[in-house]
């Protein structure tokens, strides 16, 4: 009957490591850095799968750094930064500890007044800082055609903002993706998958200090 004893210690076993495995599970998500990338069509993943956009990628490449984090999407295509201002508080929900914004592709686009896309921004981090929310805030380059004149007032506004806030900056989103027909879309404009890739790679660095100023910021003593 030895295999009758076996069987019983196996079942023991199992039933004892479900549960266990299950709280694990339980631990490690409430333990995680929770990130919300708050963004345009850029990073909503236009034209891609679910999977294939940058929220997705820059977890699973997170993950592949031992790092655990919940990335939540709020990417919203066509918006401006006027537009994720108003959606801030119900993007960015209680619990939140790390944002990423990418924003103001739109507002470059359709020729917005650098001062309107500064002050909403400015607004953003604002509010986020009186949460004592970690930021990463991605900048946007200027279109050529639009003049060298709002090319640097447009541009200088990621730069100063960071600075004034100590927040951490990754100068160009599409860094190394731009204009590149291989890493982007028929329409010139929203990265492939690979395209993706690329910039997940690039930017991890510094999404790797964001998740550690968020878990400093929230007290942790290190996982």
């Amino acid at each position: 009957m030895a295999w009758v004893q076996t069987f019983v210690w196996v079942a023991v076993v199992l039933a004892l490591a479900v549960p266990m495995a299950v709280a694990a599970t339980v631990v490690t998500a409430e333990r995680a850095v929770r990130i919300v990338v708050l963004g345009d069509s850029l990073t909503a993943g236009l034209g891609l799968p679910a999977d294939a956009a940058f929220p997705a990628k820059l977890q699973k490449a997170l993950w592949a750094k031992g790092l655990a984090v919940l990335i939540t999407n709020a990417g919203v295509s066509g918006d401006t930064t006027s537009g994720g201002l108003a959606r801030l508080d119900w993007s960015v929900p209680e619990g939140t500890d790390a944002v990423l914004i990418e924003l103001g592709a739109n507002d470059m686009l359709l020729g917005l007044d650098p001062k309107v896309t500064r002050k909403a921004l400015a607004e953003i981090v604002r509010r986020l800082g009186e949460r004592h929310i970690a930021v990463l805030l991605a900048g946007m380059r200027s279109a050529p055609n639009l003049g060298a004149a709002y090319g640097r007032e447009f541009e200088a506004i990621y730069s100063d903002l960071a600075a004034a806030n100590g927040l951490l900056l990754y100068p160009f989103f599409l860094d190394g993706v731009a204009a590149d027909p291989k890493l982007n879309q028929r329409d010139g404009i929203h990265p492939t998958s690979a395209g993706v890739d690329a910039i997940v790679a690039r930017i991890l660095p510094k999404a790797e200090e964001l998740v550690a100023r968020a878990r400093s910021k929230r007290g942790d003593r290190g996982e």
